[in-house]
């Protein structure tokens, strides 16, 4: 629509990521002395709500923190970013989630996800925001949230016609060869769902997968309802699917640094370009090249690349 910029709700969880460096991570029952200690706003929601944001849209996140002072950081962090905090909510019973690592002089780790205030987001905080969902472009929804939650903020976009990009990371926990993998029905009903390549074939009921039969595990994922699968492969790009047409976009070439937020990088920017009602494999295209600058920086939130950088760099050299 002329005159106004795209609009994208993200509804993903929000941590606080402490991270402490240390000569040995301790075993159990001993005590090592740590030599540094960082901290920051972190998580699915808050980077894919920046990154949203760092390419020109008007961006809602819908996420909940402790009333205390590390989510007071994090809603201050997402406003420096111009993302609206309206629907962070505060949980009066339970801390911010956060994620505490000890990282050692080899560059070995040992980290530990305390879930927090994002196990306390229900229905009714979705309903809160019902009306900016129903404004939006794109609704960006990751599933490391209640259940409850997810189903509610899918219908509800669904009932307004808004598109709904799914990230099913952090859904499965550890599986073997055997183990059924459930997820509800709605979560097949969405318009974009971006599981990476493991996920992808647990979730299609698949014992592995691999580039040769991404295109397959694709098809198994449009069967069940989805109207179209993105299977992210890291280096090896990725495999979109939708019920004409199975198309393999390369990945961008760089050297990498850390991956820790490539894949938000990714979802938000992939959210973006549909907004601004780019097709889905011209909008692939953009946010490959946002999770390849995502992997040439340290961190999360310091590594989401803006547009124009995205744009250099699609500009600049063609995918592998």
């Amino acid at each position: 629509m002329p005159g106004r910029n795209p609009k994208v709700v993200v509804v993903g969880c929000a941590y606080v990521d402490m991270a402490v460096k240390c000569a040995q991570v301790p075993a159990a029952g001993q005590t090592s002395v740590g030599t540094a200690l960082s901290w920051t706003a972190t998580g699915p929601g808050v980077n894919q709500a920046i990154e949203a944001a760092l390419c020109g849209c008007d961006v809602h996140l819908v996420s909940k923190v402790g009333n205390c002072p590390f989510g007071a950081t994090i809603k201050s962090v997402l406003q420096q970013f111009g993302v609206k905090t309206d629907f962070v909510f505060s949980a009066s019973a339970k801390n911010t989630g956060a994620v505490l690592t000890l990282v050692d002089t080899e560059g070995e780790n040992a980290c530990v996800r305390y879930e927090g205030a994002n196990s306390a987001l229900v229905g009714q905080d979705i309903e809160a925001a019902e009306e900016a969902i129903a404004e939006a472009d794109v609704c960006l929804i990751h599933a490391r949230l209640p259940k409850e939650s997810v189903v509610k903020a899918i219908i509800t976009a669904r009932l307004h016609g808004i598109k709904v990009i799914l990230d099913p990371a952090g859904v499965l926990g550890p599986s073997s060869p055997g183990v059924e993998v459930s997820l509800p029905s709605e979560y097949f009903s969405v318009d974009v769902l971006i599981p990476n390549l493991y996920e992808a074939a647990l979730i299609s009921e698949r014992s592995s997968a691999n580039i040769r039969t991404a295109k397959m595990v694709g098809s198994d994922l449009v069967a069940r309802g989805a109207r179209a699968a993105v299977i992210t492969m890291g280096r090896r790009g990725c495999m979109v699917v939708d019920r004409d047409n199975a198309d393999h976009i390369p990945a961008f070439p760089i050297d990498l640094v850390d991956h820790t937020g490539t894949g938000d990088a990714f979802a938000g920017a992939l959210a973006a370009s549909l907004a601004v009602g780019d097709d889905l494999r011209k909008a692939v295209k953009f946010a490959s090249a946002a999770g390849a600058l995502a992997c040439t920086k340290f961190g999360s939130v310091d590594a989401m690349p803006t547009k124009t950088e995205i744009i250099e760099l699609m500009q600049k050299q063609e995918p592998e």
